[in-house]
């Protein structure tokens, strides 16, 4: 059974997805069941992939390392999204854009992710 945000990679095609509505199959790409993703939240080997959350106001600004992560074809983060209250919000990512995104929102924060296309999904 699938739950409200989990995210699902295909270990054939790379194709990535989130639950939007919860149900009891399971998700299947290229004709295998896809992997759910679990959210990392420790830092680890001195990559920079944990979100770094400034809010000032309505604004909230998410920067992905303390250092920013690399932008690269090979190496890169593919979306950051937040959960505040019941709305997700998201900005995806091209190789060589900066790894910030700001959402201008004044609600309870749940919740921030990133994807990054080596190392996965990271949350804090």
């Amino acid at each position: 059974m699938t739950k409200l945000n989990e995210i699902y990679k295909c270990n054939i095609c790379g194709n990535v997805a989130e639950v939007l509505h919860i149900g009891v199959g399971q998700l299947v790409c290229c004709g295998e069941n896809m992997e759910l993703l679990n959210e990392k939240n420790n830092d680890e080997g001195g990559e920079k992939h944990l979100p770094v959350i400034e809010i000032e106001e309505d604004l909230v600004r998410v920067k992905i390392g303390s250092t920013l992560h690399p932008m690269e074809e090979a190496h890169h983060i593919e979306w950051i999204e937040l959960i505040a209250d019941n709305n997700n919000f998201k900005k995806v990512f091209n190789p060589g854009d900066e790894p910030i995104a700001e959402f201008k929102v004044k609600a309870n924060i749940l919740s921030v992710r990133a994807y990054c296309n080596v190392h996965g999904l990271w949350k804090k």
